[in-house]
């Protein structure tokens, strides 16, 4: 049992707080009791309840974009197992979030040992914990003996807040509430180290492409925001004063409204979902500058039909061109060396001049017409454009149409845009909105997929629990509309026919709202949504669940756009046929 002395919970925990942490998200569990008992004795940092693993997984890491560093405790193999989706995501996204749990203590293993019993929530290995972590992980720990767990959990860390991605700690039951010695001193992050050659020539490779060029862009990536250089970039888009954009991940790495290169910005690009004039304004480039970006399959007309023009600088290396590959550099250290040379050149870099013009610009000519993808994010736009209180919310999107959508919006402030673009898990918005309320102080913004809802919709719950003010619409035609725009677009005509497994059931929203404690709105149309919005503006401290009712067959313009590229099939060219019996075939 803990004790009042310091113990390696305590020490983790220190270590924690002192790198600004004041919240772990957990489910319990007997194993990872001694570490649950720490914490709630803890002075600085809160146990914050989630009804699920993943959940609170999710949570974690939506907490770790604001805070830099985020802490899930959960039971050992069925809590670990069912949280390690939400760390794959931390991975892939540069996330550092500490996993931390429990496994049999040394008396159980002696009696694992004696009988061959099979203790509850294992496998039978181990190990097997510990091994399907190193994987989504930049440290994968067990902690087996309270005399080395201080320096295994430094080094652990040490690793996590370096890389910026998560790490795995696994004690033994009676380890977490073992004796040890407190801090000596504070944790130490060594810098990585450089290869003053290799920088160098990335620096000449990517002036000499960028002199030479026509038509130069910035396209800014996630690292930008994981390292917290967002006042370095901006310094680098003044002394080049060319056109920026962002990938979908890093949407609002730096302000698209106010500030340095607000107006160099040329909206977003996420392949031919972009913004039509996005789309072709990049695609016109001969130089992209990419930093700190992750490129996925979003991406691929880019890095296939622009692959010779990409420079690529990230935190683990850089590439220019589809050749010249540049190990040991720096990410920080060639935007400060970039911005040095130009601030001293006294040539100006070629500049295109251009308008950003979108679509969701436009006005509405009939409020009273059922919501659509389309109108929804227009009325967004304005109300963005406005001087109402939604430019000050945080805007959450998982891995859905509203996605895409929301990518074309304009105007979004510094860090107010979050998704997982990358890993791209459903339900992923719900979850880390948690995270994000409990980490920032705006109000959030959550417009999810049903499909994607209904995965982590208990999250409602701990958001109430909790006094979030989270506002969760959600977009509900009843099916998986982005899957079903890859396996046959045709089903979004009028005589189209839904794939089986891309139909969802009938839910009865506003009784969930009653049963996990949130005020609920339906909107149905334009004029719903603009009176939805007025009441979040006016009623700031409750959470509310928002249905919104949109059409099965109404596809948005930004899937429907990257779903005819990738498949070919243009659903204005879908012929439907009946059969004998008159189905649509």
């Amino acid at each position: 049992m803990s004790t009042n002395k310091f113990t390696v919970a305590d020490y983790l925990l220190t270590r924690l707080k002192e790198q600004g942490l004041d919240k772990i998200f957990q489910v319990p569990g007997d194993y990872v009791q001694e570490f649950m008992s720490a914490l709630d004795k803890f002075d600085g940092i809160d146990a914050v309840g989630d009804i699920t693993e993943l959940g609170a997984g999710y949570a974690a890491e939506g907490y770790a974009r604001y805070k830099g560093i985020g802490a899930v405790s959960v039971q050992y193999g069925v809590g670990t197992l069912s949280v390690i989706n939400a760390i794959a995501g931390a991975y892939v996204e540069r996330n550092p979030v500490v996993v931390i749990t429990a496994s049999p203590s040394i008396d159980d293993r002696k009696i694992i040992a004696d009988t061959g019993a099979l203790f509850h929530h294992s496998t039978g290995n181990y190990k097997s914990n510990q091994t399907i972590f190193e994987s989504v992980t930049v440290a994968s720990e067990i902690l087996s003996d309270p005399e080395t767990a201080p320096q295994i959990i430094d080094a652990a860390l040490a690793c996590a807040i370096k890389e910026k991605r998560p790490i795995y700690l696994e004690a033994w039951q009676n380890v977490w509430g073992a004796e040890c010695p407190t801090p000596a001193y504070p944790l130490v992050i060594t810098d990585t180290s450089v290869d003053l050659n290799m920088q160098n020539a990335l620096l000449h490779a990517a002036i000499q492409k960028l002199e030479t060029a026509q038509q130069p862009v910035i396209m800014l990536g996630i690292e930008i925001a994981r390292l917290g250089l967002q006042d370095k970039v901006e310094k680098l888009l003044t002394s080049l004063n060319i056109a920026y954009t962002t990938t979908t991940l890093a949407k609002s790495v730096i302000s698209e409204r106010s500030g340095v290169g607000h107006d160099l910005f040329v909206g977003t690009y996420a392949g031919e979902a972009s913004l039509p004039a996005t789309f072709d304004y990049v695609s016109q480039c001969d130089a992209i500058l990419a930093l700190g970006a992750i490129f996925t399959d979003d991406y691929l007309t880019m890095l296939t039909k622009q692959g010779s023009d990409l420079i690529r600088v990230n935190m683990d290396g850089a590439l220019v061109g589809n050749s010249d590959h540049f190990i040991h550099t720096s990410l920080t250290v060639f935007i400060s060396e970039l911005t040095a040379y130009f601030e001293r050149s006294t040539s100006s870099l070629n500049s295109v001049s251009f308008k950003l013009n979108t679509p969701l610009n436009t006005e509405l000519a009939d409020f009273h017409s059922q919501i659509s993808y389309e109108s929804f994010f227009t009325l967004y736009q304005q109300e963005l454009n406005g001087s109402r209180s939604l430019k000050g919310y945080n805007l959450i999107l998982g891995e859905s149409s509203s996605l895409y959508m929301a990518a074309r919006l304009i105007g979004i402030e510094k860090s107010q845009f979050v998704s997982d673009a990358a890993w791209g898990s459903l339900g992923h918005e719900t979850g880390c909105s948690l995270g994000v309320s409990l980490a920032n102080d705006n109000r959030s913004i959550v417009i999810a997929g049903d499909g994607g809802f209904m995965m982590m919709c208990q999250t409602l719950s701990t958001l109430s629990r909790n006094h979030c003010n989270t506002a969760v619409f959600v977009m509900s035609n009843e099916v998986y509309a982005i899957e079903q725009s890859f396996v046959d677009i045709c089903a979004f005509t009028p005589e189209g026919k839904f794939a089986p497994f891309d139909e969802l059931p009938s839910w009865n929203y506003e009784a969930l709202a009653q049963a996990y404690g949130v005020k609920y709105l339906n909107v149905n149309s334009v004029a719903d949504l603009q009176n939805a919005l007025n009441i979040l503006y006016e009623d700031t401290s409750t959470p509310y669940l928002i249905k919104v009712d949109i059409a099965r067959d109404d596809l948005a313009p930004a899937i429907q756009t990257l779903a005819e590229s990738v498949t070919g099939q243009k659903r204005d060219e879908c012929i439907c046929h009946k059969d004998n019996k008159g189905n649509i075939r």
